[in-house]
């Protein structure tokens, strides 16, 4: 049976475990590669890098650029390499100078919620109903004991009140690119992940270069670190996050912004040495109850397919 929202299967499973693993890690090698780079620089060559490959990768599997069969394609691939990487890049990377780091994770995983009324408005046919909406919010509690706390903080800036507007946008940027890209015409995956970083290296290189320069060395770790987040979490990603939209849903792929937070903090405490939260574990226990509530139709459907396969 092809996957759907109504049934992502088991492999769309565990491609979104897989993000938010992937995703969750991103933090860490984004923290250790700014400490031999600037934000701007990060973010460019983190899109540079991880478009380069994936160009190469796709030339050698047949999914190059050239696959991206319309002007109408590149359209999409256009706007969401703009408004659904570059742009939020760029939010992220002023607002986080002004706010408390965990407002920033709030404000990522209020992405399920704003996905909420876009796939209402213009993807119906993910469907909504009670069920995924109480997941849903069930899901955002419990991020919110995760990293919430420290939200509320103030840092006093004059600009705390924009920097706040600011990460609430780019997540409103993610929240949109997810249901642009579930109605792009259909494509190779890798060729519209390419398509999609090579715009916002595009877009990012220049403003990079004119704000911080050419970095004056490459120090070991913080390259090592800048070249993983480019592989992992903005090139592999990126494919992962096309294939999951375009056949179970933005809906479904918006689940993995609940799990980036939890990731983050294990892998935290285990390369970094970053103590343990007290509520880790509540918190994932209510995150996992909302996933379990939004996909309980999903959920039973594939177990029983499971089992009928024995």
């Amino acid at each position: 049976m092809a996957p759907s929202p109504e049934n992502p299967g088991l492999f769309n499973w565990l491609l979104i475990l897989l993000l938010g693993l992937v995703w969750g890690g991103a933090f860490m090698l984004v923290r250790l590669s700014l400490d031999g780079f600037g934000p701007w620089s990060v973010a460019a060559w983190r899109t540079g890098l991880g478009g380069i490959t994936l160009a190469v990768i796709g030339a050698v599997l047949g999914q190059g650029i050239h696959k991206i069969p319309s002007l109408r394609a590149w359209g999409f691939a256009g706007a969401i390499g703009a408004g659904a990487v570059a742009l939020p890049f760029v939010l992220l990377s002023w607002g986080q100078q002004f706010i408390p780091s965990a407002f920033a994770g709030v404000a990522m995983g209020a992405v399920p919620l704003l996905v909420l009324p876009l796939v209402y408005v213009f993807s119906k046919d993910e469907g909504i109903g009670p069920r995924r909406v109480m997941g849903m919010i069930l899901g955002f509690v419990g991020l919110f004991i995760l990293v919430g706390p420290g939200a509320t903080a103030t840092t006093g800036h004059e600009n705390e009140g924009l920097g706040r507007l600011a990460c609430l946008a780019a997540a409103g940027c993610y929240a949109s690119g997810s249901v642009i890209t579930r109605h792009a015409p259909k494509m190779p995956p890798i060729a519209f992940a390419t398509a999609t970083l090579l715009v916002a290296a595009t877009l990012l290189i220049p403003i990079a270069l004119i704000t911080e320069g050419w970095p004056p060395s490459f120090p070991a770790q913080p390259t090592a670190a800048l070249v993983c987040a480019a592989m992992l979490p903005t090139a592999l990603a990126a494919v992962i996050r096309v294939r999951v939209i375009t056949t179970a849903g933005s809906l479904f792929m918006s689940l993995t912004s609940y799990q980036v937070p939890v990731w983050a903090v294990i892998l935290g405490v285990g390369f970094l040495g970053e103590s343990l939260p007290p509520q880790l574990f509540l918190a994932l226990t209510i995150i996992l109850a909302g996933i379990g509530l939004s996909q309980s139709r999903a959920l039973k459907t594939m177990i029983a397919q499971m089992r009928r396969s024995r």
